[in-house]
């Protein structure tokens, strides 16, 4: 072989190479403000009346929220005054029926349509979960399998992919609202692929930050006042200083760079004790930041939006399993989602505490049933020492309670 050709470096022996990528959306993204109002639904029910059951689903589109579902309360719900204080908070506050318009951010806080469309829970059901039962025998609230997951490569114990997507769409808000970026507008999606080894002994190990895809809805490039684009009537205070034009598209993407992809980077812990940013190369990384051009047009304007329809995001980001079922909007009888919540805890714990590197948990359930049919744990082949997978299961067994 010649010497000027690249000889492949290969993994050492007993590791295998791959790449796994996870996407993620920020709060403005259609379908998380779904979610998000159908919570805020939830959470109205839930202070006023803890015992409340609540299945609250939500569409959105152009200029028009519809929350919608079954819904067994005491609490008196004003749901146009808490779908308009959830739209403020996410920061949308400007709508106009034109898609050429520069100054429409998709859904207004204060003109938005709320159409409102609830029952209450079915009695056949209500008798068969809740009714007439102690809290301890309240049965789930309806089948379902859910799964929960974790990996030691983190100090958190997410997998990175996921853990990364989703800080990246958190700073990519936070710096919209504390008005560092002030000109960038609450719709936007992110996405990583990392380059894994996994080891001989089945954990997975990050080696490299191979891409990165930021999408992010932002205000006029170069025209753009920011006086005018927080005028004070979403969540963000009024701005009153000096004038400030919008930066050109290109030094829009290099903020963005600095101020939520670094700064991200800096603040996610690996299992080695060094920040995710040792990872990370600019010169290799594959970076696409607004790869489609301006995305001035968003939120419910540019895509309708749906309650559950990022399950996988609000995971585990493709890592382990998922059993179908939508968290946002319900009540913990509702396994779909305190089961999920369960398995990560349980997940988590055998992990934490050096049982296994990897963990991935299933429960499953009957409808009015209080205890779970069946318990998984898979290790992928990462337990310690001597211990097998099913002695993992025993220990999970006997030191978890997973009723409803």
């Amino acid at each position: 072989m010649s010497a000027s050709k690249k000889q492949k470096v290969s993994a050492p022996e007993g590791v295998r190479e791959f790449m796994f990528s996870s996407e993620s959306v920020n709060e403005g993204h259609p379908d998380k403000v779904a979610d998000q109002v159908s919570d805020a639904v939830l959470d109205a029910c839930l202070t006023a009346d803890p015992l409340s059951k609540v299945a609250c689903e939500t569409a959105t589109k152009d200029n028009m929220v519809m929350v919608f579902g079954e819904i067994t309360t005491g609490a008196k719900l004003d749901y146009d005054k808490i779908v308009r204080n959830e739209v403020r908070k996410i920061g949308f506050d400007s709508f106009e029926d034109d898609l050429s318009s520069v100054k429409s951010k998709g859904l207004s806080c204060d003109t938005c349509e709320v159409l409102v469309r609830i029952n209450k829970q079915s009695p056949d059901i209500a008798g068969g979960v809740h009714v007439g039962k102690s809290d301890l025998d309240v049965g789930a609230g309806d089948q379902g399998i859910m799964f929960g997951y974790a990996s030691d490569e983190t100090e958190n114990c997410m997998p990175l992919t996921h853990m990364m997507a989703t800080q990246l769409g958190k700073t990519l808000t936070d710096v919209r609202k504390d008005g560092t970026l002030w000109w960038l507008r609450p719709d936007g999606k992110t996405q990583v692929t990392i380059k894994y080894n996994q080891n001989a002994d089945g954990s997975v190990e990050p080696t490299m930050i191979h891409t990165v895809v930021i999408s992010t809805q932002h205000a006029e490039p170069l025209k753009a006042k920011r006086t005018e684009e927080q005028d004070g009537k979403d969540m963000r205070k009024k701005y009153t200083g000096k004038e400030q034009i919008a930066p050109s598209m290109e030094d829009m993407n290099e903020a963005i760079h600095d101020k939520v992809i670094v700064a991200t980077l800096k603040n996610i812990k690996l299992k080695n004790g060094k920040s995710a940013y040792s990872i990370y190369d600019r010169e290799t990384c594959n970076l696409h930041i607004n790869p489609s051009g301006k995305f001035i047009i968003g939120g419910p304007q540019g895509d309708a939006g749906l309650t559950g329809r990022k399950i996988i995001i609000d995971t585990y980001g493709g890592w382990g399993a998922h059993g179908g079922g939508a968290f946002s909007g319900k009540d913990p009888t509702k396994v779909d989602r305190s089961a999920a919540y369960a398995c990560r805890w349980m997940a988590k714990s055998v992990v934490k505490s050096g049982l296994c590197k990897r963990a991935c948990v299933q429960l499953s359930y009957a409808i009015g049933v209080a205890k779970p049919l069946s318990l998984f744990v898979e290790t992928y082949g990462t337990e310690n020492g001597d211990l097998s997978a099913q002695a993992i299961t025993n220990i999970v067994k006997i030191n978890f309670d997973a009723r409803p």
